[in-house]
């Protein structure tokens, strides 16, 4: 979880106005890793660059790495390369659905250390659920060997549109009672409650947007332009644009799944003709259910279609031309180089149906460098992209400044 995807466009500041956090940003994203490279690069003199460098490695957040190669053509002993410590501290990340959830303690770099996943209900309200998965994160804490008093931050990917500066969802169609309520206050509290561990950040987004950063981070980082669609319960979309979350204007901006299409389907939302309210998971398993076939969301219908079942299939099949038939028109728009399918529907059904519809009506111009694929990461994608969130935040080199002169470095 290094930070060069998310920062490929920051300049270094130079001169006397880099900071210790400027060069551990250069460290981390591998851009200068050793002394006599950091001052190329910032133009501070040797003993500045010693001594921003000291605040850092006494922060426990810098190390020093096995010798790289020689810089002077005349020989001599190899400059002793800096690395990023990411055994200093751990992040916590949940991932919500509607009836389900993830949790997992993950190191700095994104490795994965415990994980946890089961039944959590949305419609139970923000105090249950987030009290919950307080309880889930002391487990997992104790399950990977880890003191609370190691988390730095925790990070909280939610289906519906969030607005980032408050970490409050803005009239979320799926999760009833939870418009404009604290979710960062209580999830902080909750952790207090349940290891004792007080002013732990929180970092709030929505489920398609994280995922998509998890993705593109690990797969595609040199991809400027990336697009992940989630078909679940519902529809959304998150966009990665140069190496950062595109949110729109308030949070708002990939909620494709109440795009109206037309039919006279009855939305969550409220609306009629939404495509969430004939494509999503939770469209198809109603269908199902209509015909006789047990099925009342969309991890029902993804076990179906693992398991085979035909008619499952075929409808996940039509929901992938209705989304195929939308994501012409989005794709046109943003021209994205690699547009991801993930979720409960995403497999070979859901697929061919979008892949029928978007070739067919986008422009070719549009499609000619466009790789449709599905999730790598799957049910992770969101834990790793809320992990990577608390990380490129909490070591930003403003926030860096910050928390080192909090720890009277």
């Amino acid at each position: 979880m290094t930070g060069r995807p998310g920062r490929a466009g920051r300049a270094t500041r130079a001169g006397s106005q880099a900071s210790a956090g400027d060069l551990l940003e250069l460290v981390r994203t591998g851009r200068a890793t050793t002394r006599g490279a950091l001052q190329q690069v910032t133009g501070l003199s040797r003993a500045t660059v010693g001594q921003r460098l000291d605040r850092l490695f006494r922060a426990g957040w810098l190390r020093e790495g096995a010798g790289g190669p020689v810089d002077s053509p005349l020989g001599g002993r190899p400059s002793i390369t800096l690395e990023f410590d990411d055994a200093h501290a751990v992040v916590l990340a949940g991932d919500l659905d509607t009836r389900h959830a993830r949790a997992a303690v993950l190191t700095l770099t994104g490795e994965i250390l415990a994980e946890h996943s089961g039944t959590l209900v949305v419609e139970d309200g923000p105090d249950a659920v987030l009290g919950e998965l307080g309880r889930w994160f002391a487990e997992l804490l104790e399950k990977a060997g880890h003191a609370a008093g190691e988390v730095c931050g925790i990070g909280l990917a939610v289906p519906g549109p969030v607005d980032t500066e408050t970490g409050r969802v803005v009239q979320p169609p799926i999760m009833p009672g939870w418009d404009g309520y604290d979710i960062r206050g209580r999830l902080s509290r909750a952790l207090t409650e349940h290891t004792g561990a007080t002013g732990v950040p929180v970092l709030v987004d929505n489920d398609a947007n994280l995922m998509a950063y998890g993705e593109q981070r690990i797969g595609h980082p040199d991809c400027s332009a990336f697009m992940l669609v989630k078909v679940s319960t519902g529809i959304g979309a998150g966009m990665v644009v140069d190496g950062a979350v595109y949110r729109g204007i308030d949070g708002g901006a990939g909620d494709i799944g109440h795009i109206r299409v037309g039919a006279d389907a009855l939305c969550r939302c409220g609306s009629r003709g939404c495509l969430a309210a004939v494509a999503s998971g939770g469209a198809v398993a109603r269908r199902l259910a209509e015909a006789g076939v047990p099925a009342a969301s969309g991890s029902d219908v993804r076990d179906l279609l693992a398991a085979g079942h035909p008619e499952t299939a075929a409808l996940a099949r039509e929901a992938g031309r209705s989304v195929g038939d939308v994501l012409a028109t989005v794709v046109t728009l943003f021209n994205p180089g690699v547009l991801m399918i993930a979720g409960d529907l995403a497999g070979t059904s859901f697929l061919t149906g979008v892949r029928e519809l978007l070739y067919q009506r986008a422009l070719p111009r549009s499609t000619a460098r466009l790789d449709v694929v599905t999730s790598a990461l799957g049910e992770r994608a969101g834990l790793v992209g809320a992990a990577a969130m608390v990380v490129e935040h909490l070591y930003a080199p403003e926030r860096v400044e910050e928390r080192l002169l909090a720890l009277g470095v």
